[in-house]
């Protein structure tokens, strides 16, 4: 979680562990409105002692609460990068082993070799998100009565992958 370790240098040291701890309350919250309203109330909190991080958790707001305009099953998958951050230290570790390329497409097939073990690992054996659980993020609200599209009908990549 990049943006909090970026807001912590903000702090003191020893008002780290306070205000890491109050960014994950916002995260603990069970409903989207109970989320905005936390992220409200920590910056509040922060304001007074903390006026940078109070601001910068307050510009960030959007992308950080993004993750609340889902259904509640996907936050947990969304709410971080940590998948991402882990892929990127892989492709690091492996590049850094070879330490000078000879040229350009040796890179490149590296890194791309590197990418497609875990593409192809999600694509067959496990998905992040199933393709109904995708469907119903996308159900459509009309005439105040929920209709379901089909999964083709959303996401064609999702029926060519069944």
């Amino acid at each position: 979680m990049h943006a909090l370790r970026n807001l912590l240098t903000r702090v003191p040291k020893a008002a780290q562990h306070l205000v890491a701890t109050l960014v994950r309350s916002i995260f603990a919250q069970p409903e989207r409105a109970q989320v905005w309203a936390q992220h409200g109330r920590v910056v509040v909190q922060l304001q007074q002692r903390f006026p940078q991080a109070a601001a910068m958790l307050a510009e960030a707001e959007p992308e950080l609460l993004a993750f609340a305009d889902f259904p509640k099953e996907h936050w947990r998958q969304i709410w971080s990068n940590h998948p991402q951050e882990r892929l990127n230290q892989e492709v690091r570790r492996r590049t850094d082993v070879v330490g000078i390329f000879p040229h350009r497409q040796a890179v490149l097939r590296l890194v791309s070799a590197v990418l497609a073990e875990p593409h192809d690992e999600w694509a067959v054996t496990r998905r992040y998100l199933s393709p109904e659980s995708l469907t119903q993020a996308q159900m459509a609200v009309v005439d105040g009565s929920p209709t379901q599209p089909k999964a083709e009908e959303v996401m064609p990549a999702l029926a060519d992958a069944s």
